[in-house]
């Protein structure tokens, strides 16, 4: 199993497959996905949270559907860098992850990206660029934030 931030296995990423950016918030999960090549990312959908089988029983259509290969779920570090409650609930995540091989694969490469402020850079850029409404904007806002994790994610790699 590869489990870990993803500038320790960035050399580890599964080569032409398509990679999955989850943004994990206690009530919902912003999902996003690449292009094969890991050059962008584009969001699917929010998914409710339920509970952990719930929820990855949710996810499993995109999973297929996008023949999915590496997973980069966002970690909300302090500002400092420090980990707190949240991060330990991510990691506790990506590990429930790798228990389920049947929805997400055998061995996942699951890296973690430092998703400081990427909620608020996208709700910055809906309310002063889009203009968005409140109620629109809660519709969408996890999954272009999934979209911005995993597109710093992508940059990264094509950068290592």
């Amino acid at each position: 199993m590869t489990i870990g931030i993803l500038k320790d296995i960035a050399s580890q990423c599964p080569p032409d497959s398509r990679l999955l950016g989850l943004d994990l918030g206690t009530k919902t999960i912003g999902l996003a996905v690449c292009d094969s090549r890991h050059s962008i990312a584009t969001p699917i959908r929010t998914l409710i949270r339920k509970k952990f089988t719930l929820d990855i029983k949710d996810m499993q259509r995109e999973i297929k559907e996008y023949n999915i290969r590496g997973y980069v779920l966002g970690l909300p570090l302090n500002m400092d860098g420090s980990e707190g409650p949240r991060c330990q609930s991510v990691r506790h995540f990506a590990e429930e992850m790798v228990r389920h091989p049947e929805v997400f694969g055998e061995n996942p490469w699951i890296a973690l990206w430092d998703e400081r402020l990427s909620t608020s850079a996208v709700e910055d850029f809906l309310v002063e660029t889009v203009d968005m409404r409140r109620t629109k904007r809660k519709q969408v806002i996890d999954a272009l934030a999934a979209q911005h994790i995993l597109q710093g994610a992508l940059d990264y790699l094509t950068r290592a």
